[in-house]
Order: structure tokens, then sequence, then C-alpha cells
């Protein structure tokens, strides 16, 4: 009997697995997501929308089309509302006795935002049957009071500017809230103390909440009278305090179905999600996967003919180095960026190669396959070869493009290496062989951190892995005789 109890439980267990694996309730359940903060955003129409978006996995190491970093957020915006990008708050970041203000994730490029706004709405949600998710609860409280802090210092304000931390009622403890409040100056401290540049602020930052179980959003006094400048966190999800709740359309609600899309998403991504919603969400259950096959397979990324978007250039060393993804560059790889006179070299880092023929010497293009493979390929094949090709070029006064498959994680290990060996700690360039070899035998976890910040200051997108930026460590701090630098057939 006990044997049997147990099989049936084992049972009801995997059958509510596999149906909250549903793709067909996974979109079904995001669909009704997305009405509520689509009420959400018609409340605050005046405020524009950030989706929140998550680094990329170290576990997770893919050129496939699928961009890894982007998370619930994105499933739940329509792109049309999004003219700002994404926010990188990772829920880690406010886990318990885990809490942290990441420099790897300043969020810098939101605060020119807030102060022509006056505000944001930043989207999210959470599967685990909780209310909202930690990056809402405690991740954004905490950057809103270190932000706060770090302008206070910087900026000199009064007694009257606030810095006290807020978090959400309910959600988190006052034991807790007092654990992160006692944290908050040795934080703010390591901002000031950064390479990146803190604009002034006529009010400070506060976050507010709302989830669909809020009564009544809240409102948000006139200009004249504001005494903080708001960062509306936005739950997508309702609380669903175990397995799933059936509809009455047929189908069963999911928390937060958005989050792990690597898992039940067959390759689907937010972006073909939105440009085939209506199709999507008419198919039927039966219909649904054959549906989303075709679409992922019709969608692959190629080459196109003309810039996409402009590479982003990274300003410390004047638009020496650019980055972007290799969907951005046209086929023909043109010899300048738009608006540039600057002659242009790439790298591309793919693993799938564009065909070069004839071969071209501005254009180097290095496989790099995916999972524990990929990452032995970055280390002894992407960054060997791809640093002396940036210096060679780098000599001859042009721009290196550095290009991934999201612009995001391995173009930008590529970089920091680079500026770490190629320009020294004032994104001066170093021409003389001797001096790149001393730039790079005074490289310390301290001044890579910096030239990271670098980067992200230009491209607040950039989220290298962990295991990126501890292969950039290992070429950049490994002795030279263990690990040599080799040397470029041309003079430098």
């Amino acid at each position: 009997m006990i044997h049997r109890e147990k099989h049936d439980t084992s049972a009801a267990l995997t059958h509510l697995r596999k149906e909250s694996l549903d793709i067909f309730n996974r979109l079904h359940s995001v669909a009704e997501d997305i009405n509520f903060v689509d009420d959400v955003c018609s409340t605050y129409s005046n405020l524009p929308v950030m989706r929140k978006c998550l680094t990329p996995s170290a576990r997770i190491i893919t050129e496939e089309p699928v961009p890894a970093n982007l998370r619930c957020g994105a499933w739940y915006v329509d792109p049309k509302l999004l003219n700002h990008g994404g926010a990188y708050f990772k829920s880690t970041d406010g886990h318990t006795n885990n809490w942290s203000f990441n420099l790897r994730r300043p969020n810098l490029h939101l605060l020119p935002i807030l102060i022509q706004s006056r505000g944001i709405v930043l989207v999210d949600s959470t599967r685990s049957g909780k209310r909202m998710p930690d990056a809402l609860s405690k991740t954004v409280p905490i950057w809103c009071a270190v932000i706060n802090r770090a302008i206070k210092t910087i900026h000199s304000k009064d007694t009257k500017w606030n810095v006290a931390l807020y978090c959400p009622p309910g959600v988190v403890s006052g034991q807790e809230h007092s654990q992160i409040d006692a944290q908050l100056d040795t934080w703010a401290t390591s901002l000031v103390q950064s390479s990146y540049a803190i604009p002034n602020m006529s009010l400070p930052l506060r976050p507010l909440w709302i989830t669909p179980s809020t009564s009544s959003f809240p409102r948000l006094p006139t200009p004249d009278k504001a005494q903080f400048i708001p960062v509306i966190c936005v739950s997508a999800s309702k609380q669903i305090l175990e397995g799933v709740e059936r509809r009455s359309q047929g189908f069963g609600y999911v928390q937060g179905s958005g989050d792990d899309h690597e898992l039940w998403g067959m390759g689907l991504t937010p972006d073909l999600f939105w440009k085939n919603k209506e199709q999507l969400l008419s198919a039927s259950r039966g219909s649904l996967p054959q549906l989303v096959q075709t679409l992922v397979a019709s969608s692959s990324i190629s080459l196109c003919q003309e810039w996409t978007e402009i590479p982003t250039q990274i300003s410390k060393v004047e638009g020496r180095l650019l980055l972007c993804p290799t969907s951005y560059i046209p086929m023909h790889f043109p010899p300048h960026v738009p608006h540039s006179h600057r002659p242009m070299a790439y790298v591309i880092i793919s693993n799938i190669l564009p065909a070069l023929d004839p071969p071209r010497r501005d254009v180097l293009a290095l496989e790099m396959q995916e999972g524990k493979k990929g990452q032995f390929q970055f280390l002894h094949s992407v960054l060997f070869k791809s640093i002396p090709f940036i210096g060679e070029h780098l000599s001859k006064g042009t721009a290196v493009c550095i290009c991934c498959h999201n612009g995001k994680d391995t173009s930008i290990g590529v970089a920091l290496a680079a500026l770490q060996i190629y320009f020294d700690d004032n994104g001066l360039y170093v021409s003389c062989m001797k001096d790149q070899e001393r730039m790079r035998k005074l490289a310390d976890k301290k001044s890579i951190a910096t030239r990271l910040q670098w980067i992200i200051s230009s491209r607040p997108e950039a989220n290298p892995s962990r295991a990126t930026l501890k292969r950039v460590n290992e070429f950049l701090l490994t002795p030279s005789e263990f690990l040599p630098l080799p040397q470029s057939s041309s003079k430098i």
C-alpha cells in the first residue's frame, strides 16, 4: 500500500511538471500576464517601460540565435513600447545572505532616462510561488539606495537627501532589511571609487511595487510636488502557491511562464513570440509545437545586407574598439562604420563562420563551439588569435569591431583582454611592443575590473559570464612562460 501511494504521488508530480512545461499553457499564461502589464503601462503612459534582463549563465554558452540573457521581462512587454533597451538586475544579488550591489551590473544607463522622464516602469516576474522576484523586492531597492548614497557623496547633497532603504512591506522581513541596510555604505563607497561617472539628480530614487494582487496602483504626485523619482517595479504574474490553475479558456495558468524558456520554448524567443503572437495564441494545443518549430527554423540569423544597428564604440578609447552582435554586420563587411571615416577590421566569433571568398586580411573569423569545448577554444584559440590581430590593426590606425552572437559575452572578453594589453590606465593607445608587454605584466584583477567598467559604461548590456571572465583572467594573469602571447607577424 505504501509503495503504491509513493508511486501515485510520483506520477502526480511528474504529470504536474509536464503540464507546467507545456508550451500551450506557457504561452497562454504569458498572454494573460501581458493584459495586466498593459493595464499598468496605460496607467503610467508618460513613463518609459523597461524589461528586466539577466546576465548570461556560465552554464549556457551558446551561439544559437536565442539570446541567452533575455528572461522574463522580454515576454511580457510589447517591443513597440521599448525605446530604452533593458535593465540588468539579477535576483541572486537580492537572495538572502547574498545581497550585493554588483559593479558588473551598475545599471547607470538608467539614470539619464530617469532624469529625463522622472520615473520608469520595470517589468519582471517570478515562477517560485512568491509575490514578486528578489530582483524587484531587494536588488532594485539596494540599487536605489546605493545610487542615492553615491550621488549624495559625489554631488554634496544636504541632509534632506533621502538615502533610506525601501523594501516592499510583507515581503522583506525587518531583520533582513536591517542586515541589508548595514552594508549600503560599503557598496556606495565602492561605486564612488569606481571609474563610473555618476550624474547629478534633482531628486533621489525610490522603488514602488505593483503585482496582480495590488488593489489600486500608486498615484504619483505632480512634478512640482514630487519628493522622489519613482522606479515602479511590476511583477507580472499572479501568485500561485502550488501547481497550475485551470482557466475556462482551456489552459492551465503557470506563474512566471516566461522564465527558463530554454526548457519549454522549443527555441522560441520573446522576439519571435511578439512577431507571431496572434498566430501562436490562435493555434490549437496539438498544432502549436509544429508551428513553433516552423517559426524557429525560418528565423535563423545570418549576416544582413546593410547595418541593422551601429556597433557600440568604447568611448574611453575613443572608439578604437567596437562591439556588436554578428547579426548587425553586413555580409560584405564594409570598410567603415556609418558616420565614421576610420577604417574598420572585424573579429567574428561564432560556431557558424561566414564564407570569406577570397579571404580578407581585415576579417578574422574564429570558431567557438558551445559548452566546455567552447571555453577551451576561447582561451586557447579565440584569445590567442584575436589579440595579435587586433594589435596589428590598431597599429595601423584601424578600428576593430569585435562580434559574437549577442555582443554581450564572448566579444566582451576579447575586448577586455585587448584593452588591458593595448591601452594604458587612461585609455591611451600603447604603440610600443615593450610597453604592451609591460601592460600585460601589470594586469591584475583591479585593472581588469576597471577596463570592464569602461566597456559597461559604453555598452550597458555587456554581461560576460563568469566562465568568460575566468578565461580572460587566465589569459592575462598566467605567467607568459606558461601561456605565451603569440606574436603578430606585423610590427606593432
